[in-house]
């Protein structure tokens, strides 16, 4: 079926081919593992699923995770290569069930992505304060916070290219110095560092495996933002579904080896213990042990250029869910302007930035703990946020079907079905472990999962009353 009405703002791509940034592959793919941040998981998530958790099990809950956004992502290719990659969630939930749920959506996005967006900014300054204390210098962690931010939204405010080959730098250092940690377990260790315990019937599936899972989603937030950037791309209804076919493999197959690793390195019987014990500090141990003090040096460095790429990163997801949204009148239309010179959503940009900046300031004059408090609990309701959105994503997929778009049995229902089964009940294990994810047994705390329905009725509610929103007839082809 074609239609003759013209896309809305939100999706229409008005840049000349001659000013597009030209995003490649492998730029948005840089872009998004960023985001997913691998160290800063290894680091502050793994430790968790190893204590409380299925122990020595645990890469293979990363592999089970990996294999269900492989899932999503097979069947969310068939909504990107519609949309041109443009408008992410919200994009694909209109073209799939609608303009109102996409309204809810919208909203949902854009409260989900700043909320995960603050947290990593408090938790950049937590663990930079942390990082130069050891090393004799003092700073307030709000001004180790403020400079992040500071730094993201000049580089937000600039063409997406800047921020990619920033990223492109920061990972390739990131990924480089664990996988120099992974060889040197391997080299001491031998085939012993991968032991088949961890793939074991008994291990796989001993108590804790549904945390494991928790835990494993947890880590992979931020890949799916590739979705974002179809306006940026050279080829978006190419590059952007190879780029998050791309960033699943990547990040599953990196995950699972240097989580396997470590359990080798510990040992399979001793894993839980030890992770118990040293918690965050585990995988500084391992890098001081195999690697000498300047690879533990080194691993924490890297740990806080790894919060500022995913600052990063979700920022610039963060700027563009805004624009979409405010292009389509769903936000003040201003701020869905895009700069003349470096196609970029610099006013929305600067909003973000100046949310950001308020929410450190509220959490410092409020004397909150940055990172129990704060980044702890932003960070997860903002995680719990994104894994309910690609739950509604794979869902669209499926509602294509009654609009008699086919797409092969693979991709366009059984890959999106085992998607919406596997997030339906990763959003549930978030929900019930949420004091797990956020370490607090705040009542307030453990009701912040409620505001995600509220506001996707809301914006429900909206739509039907106003009109606005994008039009689920849009992508008919």
């Amino acid at each position: 079926m074609t239609s003759t009405q013209t896309p809305p703002a939100a999706v229409r791509d008005d840049t000349p081919p001659s000013a597009r940034t030209g995003l490649s592959t492998r730029h948005i793919l840089f872009v998004i593992v960023a985001a997913a941040a691998p160290l800063s998981a290894m680091v502050g998530t793994v430790p968790l699923a190893f204590a409380s958790g299925n122990g020595a099990g645990v890469p293979a809950a990363f592999t089970v995770a990996g294999l269900i956004l492989l899932c999503f992502s097979t069947g969310y290719t068939v909504s990107t290569r519609r949309t041109g990659g443009n408008g992410g969630f919200y994009a694909s939930v209109a073209d799939g069930l609608g303009r109102a749920p996409a309204v809810g959506v919208g909203y949902v996005a854009l409260i989900a992505y700043n909320c995960a967006t603050i947290g990593i900014a408090g938790a950049l300054g937590y663990f930079t304060h942390l990082v130069l204390a050891a090393h004799g210098i003092n700073v307030s962690w709000a001004l180790c916070a403020a400079v992040g931010i500071a730094l993201t939204s000049v580089l937000g405010y600039r063409d997406i290219g800047v921020s990619a080959r920033l990223l492109a730098l920061l990972m390739a250092c990131e990924i480089g110095v664990l996988l120099v940690l992974d060889i040197a377990v391997l080299g001491r260790h031998g085939t012993h560092a991968l032991p088949a315990a961890s793939f074991s019937a008994s291990e796989v599936t001993g108590p804790g495996l549904g945390v494991s899972l928790m835990f494993a989603f947890v880590s992979f937030i931020g890949f799916e933002s590739a979705a974002l950037y179809g306006n940026e791309a050279r080829n978006p209804r190419r590059s952007v579904p190879r780029a998050m076919l791309g960033a699943v493999v990547l990040i599953t197959g990196f995950y699972a080896l240097t989580s396997w690793l470590a359990v080798g390195a510990i040992g399979s019987g001793t894993v839980r213990t030890a992770a118990s014990e040293q918690m965050g500090n585990l995988f500084f141990n391992l890098g001081d042990d195999y690697l000498g003090s300047a690879g533990g040096t080194c691993l924490q460095v890297m740990l806080c250029t790894s919060m500022f790429a995913a600052l990063l990163a979700l920022h610039s997801a963060t700027n563009r869910y805004t624009q979409v949204i405010a292009a389509d009148g769903l936000l003040p239309r201003d701020l869905g302007a895009l700069h003349t010179r470096h196609h970029s959503p610099h006013r929305a940009s600067v909003v973000q930035s100046v949310v950001n900046a308020l929410a450190v300031t509220l959490a410092l004059v409020a004397g909150l703990d940055p990172y129990a408090d704060f980044a702890a609990v932003t960070l997860g309701l903002g995680t719990l946020g994104i894994v309910v959105l690609q739950a509604l994503a794979a869902l669209s997929v499926l509602g294509l079907r009654r609009k008699g778009v086919a797409h092969g049995t693979w991709r366009g229902l059984v890959a999106p079905l085992l998607a919406v089964v596997g997030l339906g009940a990763s959003v549930w294990l978030i929900v019930y472990n949420f004091d797990l994810v956020t370490g607090s047994r705040s009542a307030f705390v453990g009701d912040l999962p409620w505001l995600f329905p509220v506001v996707f009725a809301g914006g429900l509610v909206y739509a039907r009353r106003t009109g606005r929103g994008l039009a689920s007839n849009t992508f008919d082809r």
